[in-house]
């Protein structure tokens, strides 16, 4: 039996306009890793896993928009998670700022989605 868990979140299909750009942008910014289904599909590789287990997907196919369920990635190092970003080439949208229990910001990569990023106070 694999690791999925009843009624938690399994997967997060990112829309992107160039999977190539996009797998650039997350593989330089967090150190993702993919697995390649074609020029319009990637999955993202559970940064923890040993086996190639998927967390997600990069997909072209459909258009990109704002709006939708809220991405957040957690850092154990946020600052440095902003410095990642920034280099990769996104833009930070709002913060870094405090909030109960720690602080976050959030960025948007280069096709326009915004995503956050948190850490433990």
């Amino acid at each position: 039996m694999g690791s999925n868990r009843h009624h938690a979140i399994d997967y997060v299909e990112i829309t992107v306009r160039d999977v190539e750009e996009a797998k650039r942008f997350y593989g330089e910014a967090f150190g993702w890793t993919f697995n390649d289904y074609g020029p319009s599909y990637a999955g993202i590789r559970d940064p923890g896993g040993e086996d190639g287990a998927e967390v997600g997907g990069l997909s072209s196919f459909g258009e990109t928009r704002t709006g939708g369920p809220f991405v957040l990635l957690f850092s154990t190092d946020l600052d440095q998670s902003v410095r990642a970003v920034r280099a990769a080439g996104g833009e930070i949208v709002q913060g870094p700022y405090e909030f109960p229990g720690g602080r976050r910001f959030h960025f948007t990569d280069p096709s326009g989605n915004e995503l956050g990023v948190f850490a433990e106070s």
